[in-house]
């Protein structure tokens, strides 16, 4: 007999919350605290989104993408989540690059960057100092028609590997390119250069198990397994959602979903005006990811070799290459025990940027050759670090932008969201729908942990004056 997921569920909300990205999953957590009934819905059988983890034979725990945020999310977990989240946010020290320009270890903070740039690339003082002002000072209510190859041109002309040093980490971070709003770098930049870069000690299947907890302490009804096929609206005011089959009807929906699949799959451009429907259209999708799951056997262990470790071979920084299935480029995460504090194992997860088009075309045959292919790579580029890291290996597993489409939903398998300009339609369509909101990775600003949780704090304050008026 067929489970039914949403049994038990009331007839009308407040707010139903459809995803459960870190974005939906804020949104949800304060608008229950504010008092409202909330409805999450999440088509997966765990909660996070791309935040997530899973198990395998052995005692492996991989953790899904690379979980590195600015110091900020202390201050938002503490304000929106709970202290307990907060203090499990650990900082990790040593960032390590390794290319042909250069090889060098950073805390990853503003003055470290400046040390580094002054007595390693020979840089004026001035010139740093004006750079990271001009980035810190960026919004989104700037001149958006410059582009961070402008910026970086402006204070730092000719310098392409003081472009790569300030540049790479950024691109694994949102997908963002040189010819991108400068905003959409500067902000995202000038976040991580406050105190460097973090993480949650414990892992992320604990954070979101602790998330979940608060949740549920809040009141928010958490429905996993249970996909939102619709967002229904009558005139211009939306009035719920079709989830598995069911009609559950709500005051205001949050759509933690790809915003521009909200607006086409789950509403239906015909209740938009059209020249709005036409932007959303034109909305472009930003590439996804490749993964590699490298699981160490019990009772062996690597020496320490950093956090993160940014690795290329290429000569020059370029987007494109960096995106290619003829890799050049990988960031290696490096899990030791004290990740997982009580654990004894050690993990590496590889991560490449990745184009959609280059994986979506394989057959059957061509996906499960390019897997291998990609996986037995990356453990050879790793040995360069880990010597010997093949024979303590024990468990191998590749992810690619068909991966993260399956299991998210998102399109093209996504793993930054949209390009810059989904945000104005992400953040529009209340204006085009009363009642209906969005948040989740948009604009590139809006992507990684940091990111998304705000945007979901943004969202949920809309949310929450538009239920009171």
């Amino acid at each position: 007999m067929a489970v039914d997921w949403l049994e038990g569920t009331r007839p009308q909300y407040d707010v139903i919350v459809i995803g459960s990205g870190l974005g939906g999953l804020t949104a949800a957590n304060m608008l229950a605290k504010d008092g409202y009934s909330v409805l999450l819905l999440e088509h997966h059988h765990k909660l996070g989104g791309l935040a997530t983890w899973f198990h395998r034979k052995g005692g492996h725990i991989f953790d899904i993408s690379l979980h590195g945020f600015p110091v900020g999310m202390i201050k938002t977990c503490r304000k929106y989540w709970n202290r307990e989240i907060a203090d499990s946010i650990v900082q990790l020290k040593e960032i390590r690059f390794d290319n042909p320009q250069f090889s060098l270890t950073t805390t990853f903070d503003r003055e470290d960057f400046t040390r580094v740039m002054q007595d390693r690339f020979k840089v004026n003082r001035g010139s740093i100092d004006a750079f990271f002002n001009a980035a810190r000072e960026m919004n989104f209510y700037d001149d958006q028609q410059m582009t961070t190859r402008q910026l970086f041109e402006e204070f730092f002309p000719g310098r392409d590997d003081v472009v790569r040093l300030l540049m790479e980490p950024i691109t694994y971070a949102n997908g963002s390119t040189l010819d991108d709003p400068a905003i959409s770098y500067g902000i995202v930049f000038s976040n991580f250069m406050s105190k460097g870069v973090y993480t949650f000690q414990g892992g992320t299947d604990k954070i979101i198990s602790m998330m979940q907890a608060e949740l549920l302490k809040n009141g928010v009804d958490i429905r996993t397994h249970s996909l939102a096929e619709r967002i229904t609206v009558e005139g211009s005011q939306v009035t719920g959602v079709v989830a598995n089959g069911k009609a559950i009807r709500a005051r205001a929906v949050i759509s933690n979903a790809n915003v521009r699949s909200t607006v086409r799959n789950l509403v239906g451009e015909e209740h938009f005006d059209s020249g709005f429907a036409e932007e959303a259209r034109k909305v472009r999708i930003n590439n996804s990811s490749c993964q590699v799951y490298i699981g160490i056997k019990k009772g062996e262990s690597i020496d320490f070799v950093g956090d993160l470790y940014f690795t290329s071979v290429a000569d020059r920084f370029d987007s494109e290459k960096l995106r290619s299935r003829n890799i050049t480029s990988r960031t290696y995460s490096f899990y030791y025990p004290t990740t997982r504090p009580g654990s004894d194992m050690y993990a590496i997860v590889a991560s490449t940027n990745a184009n959609y088009e280059d994986w979506a075309s394989l057959s059957p045959e061509e996906y499960r050759a390019s897997k291998q292919e990609l996986i037995q790579s990356t453990v050879d580029a790793l040995e360069k670090y880990v010597p010997g890291v093949r024979d303590k290996i024990d468990y191998l597993e590749a992810a690619t932008p068909r991966t993260f489409e399956r299991y998210t939903l998102h399109p093209n398998g996504t793993s930054f969201g949209t390009k810059f300009e989904g945000l104005k339609i992400s953040m529009g369509l209340p204006g085009q729908i009363h009642g209906l909101f969005h948040t989740g990775s948009v604009g590139i600003i809006m992507s990684g942990w940091l990111g998304a949780a705000n945007y979901g704090v943004i969202v949920a304050n809309n949310a929450d004056k538009y239920l009171r008026s």
